[in-house]
């Protein structure tokens, strides 16, 4: 199945200073932004584009309950994690399934660009929070 990077998601205290990083000193373009209060994402986004490739940011909106949030407190700030689209998220989730890899409990779901994305056991990828997405027939080029 085919595989290729779509984004990396970096977890950010300041969203603001972070875009005026990524727009003033890579030259990216804030291409989206906003805020998701669903349980299992609390979070602000603001995606940028740089040359073609996207970067999202994220930034806690509930210091308690965002997975952000806790991945800053034990983690840092950062790389949160690296995504991939993939052809077809169904497809791909049976293979997973048949290599043993799991995915984290409830992280399936449709982001409000109608991107479907799962995120994968960092248990079972060497602890790097790994995405798969894919997206709906007018997103795909």
């Amino acid at each position: 199945m085919m595989k290729k990077l779509d984004h990396i998601g970096i977890a950010v205290r300041n969203i603001e200073d972070s875009i005026q990083f990524y727009t003033n000193v890579l030259g990216g373009r804030l291409i989206d932004r906003y805020r998701s209060e669903k349980k299992g994402v609390e979070s602000e986004i603001a995606i940028i584009d740089v040359d073609g490739d996207r970067t999202e940011l994220l930034m806690p909106t509930n210091n308690t309950t965002s997975p952000i949030a806790r991945f800053i407190k034990q983690k840092g700030k950062g790389v949160h994690h690296v995504a991939y689209h993939v052809g077809d998220l169904d497809e791909a989730l049976k293979e997973l399934e048949e290599k043993g890899v799991r995915t984290l409990e409830g992280s399936l779901r449709i982001n409000k660009h109608g991107r479907r994305l799962v995120y994968l056991n960092p248990m079972d990828t060497e602890g790097t929070i790994v995405e798969y997405c894919d997206y709906p027939e007018e997103y795909k080029k």
